[in-house]
């Protein structure tokens, strides 16, 4: 089966991280071979060339310019003319807005990947919904449930990301990571690895620890950087906070990394207290595997990967609760290790890269129209 996946590939966070696992892993199923088609130069072709994975140009395409999504489209009709796809994934709706036209005329089934709850009024999703596809998968059960909202009487089917447990040869890396980071060996180290995004909560984040000031135990690491111009406001307006609050000097703002798995190695507590509503974000299967208890806050999809098992959840925006989930974890080391301990098993069984490919796999199959030769030979038969 030959599968293209669609991405703008202007962005790096959690879209892309999937597409690049599915390339780094697709020797688990030999039976789906991935292809990309990007539309914007950057972080993700380049990593996905790295891994030798075809990667197809689209060219850039801005919706103000008509005259490049035409362009844009026009390629794509050759690619899908000339590489004989069995089906196309879209994932999220821009692309699905420019190029669901183009699948369309070539007979092809449409995928659509919804990574994020939508409630259908955003202007892409108002457009996308003129092209229902043959399959919608999302990343979470919470998310599945929005799908309506853009494509009434479509029901989702569920599959989490493959996310693969990294190299354990990384929590060998402890102190070097933190001496890069300047932060003590013996310091509980709290870490958040996101989008700069004021839905995110950074600054709840700051300022639960603000109430924390009386502990001398902790350090943070903000992890993430600016990709675009309001992003890089809002980093500005989080050190400003973090200053007021008389925490600077314990907080690092660690910028855009692309060794996330190793930061988390040597981090002690992952936390991440959205007030906007998130599937299951690749972060939170990371940090499980790190064996690193979750704080986070108590909506979207957080609840079908955190418990009290293995960290706690609190109200959204509350950074009172926050800092009391963070404080008895803090200054419990026994209790962050029991936590803890139950992440690695609990994310092997939620995101293992060969269980979720073969889902994957089986969820395409049921769209996948049989070949001529495959018709001729089921008549025969």
């Amino acid at each position: 089966m030959k599968v293209l996946h669609i991405s703008p590939g202007k962005l790096y966070g959690g879209v892309e991280t999937l597409l690049v696992t599915l390339a780094r892993y697709r020797h688990l199923c030999p039976a789906m071979e991935p292809e990309f088609a990007i539309c914007f130069e950057g972080r993700l072709a380049e990593e996905l060339r790295g891994l030798d994975a075809p990667v197809h140009p689209m060219g850039e395409v801005r919706m103000s310019r008509p005259q490049t999504v035409l362009r844009a489209r026009r390629r794509m009709k050759s690619l899908l003319r000339s590489r004989s796809f069995d089906v196309v994934i879209c994932h999220m709706a821009w692309p699905l807005v420019v190029f669901g036209v183009t699948i369309a005329a070539a007979h092809l089934p449409m995928v659509f990947w919804l990574h994020g709850a939508t409630t259908g009024r955003h202007w892409l999703g108002r457009w996308a919904r003129m092209r229902k596809p043959d399959l919608a998968i999302a990343p979470s059960r919470f998310t599945a449930d929005t799908l309506p909202a853009m494509f009434p009487g479509l029901r989702g089917q569920v599959i989490n990301y493959a996310v693969a447990a990294p190299d354990q040869s990384l929590r060998g890396d402890r102190a070097a990571v933190r001496s890069e980071l300047e932060t003590g060996s013996d310091s509980v180290v709290i870490i958040q690895a996101s989008r700069l995004e004021e839905w995110k909560e950074q600054m709840v984040h700051l300022e639960a620890l603000g109430n924390l000031r009386d502990l001398n135990e902790w350090s943070c690491w903000i992890v993430g950087g600016p990709q675009r111009q309001h992003e890089a406001s809002y980093l500005a307006a989080l050190k400003e906070f973090a200053s007021r609050l008389g925490i600077v000097d314990r907080v690092r703002f660690a910028g855009q990394r692309a060794d996330v798995p190793r930061l988390l190695a040597a981090a002690d507590i992952y936390c991440q207290p959205n007030t906007g509503l998130e599937g299951l974000p690749i972060v939170f299967a990371e940090a499980l595997y790190a064996a690193l208890p979750i704080v986070s806050s108590n909506l979207g999809g957080f609840w079908e990967a955190v418990d009290d098992s293995c960290g706690a959840l609190v109200p959204a925006g509350d950074s009172s609760a926050l800092a009391n989930a963070l404080r008895r974890l803090i200054v419990d080391k026994d209790l962050r290790h029991k936590l803890g301990a139950s992440g690695p098993p609990r994310a092997w069984a939620m995101f293992e890269p060969g269980r979720q490919t073969k889902k994957l796999f089986d969820a395409l199959s049921s769209v996948v129209r049989p070949s001529p030769a495959e018709i001729q030979t089921l008549h025969s038969i």
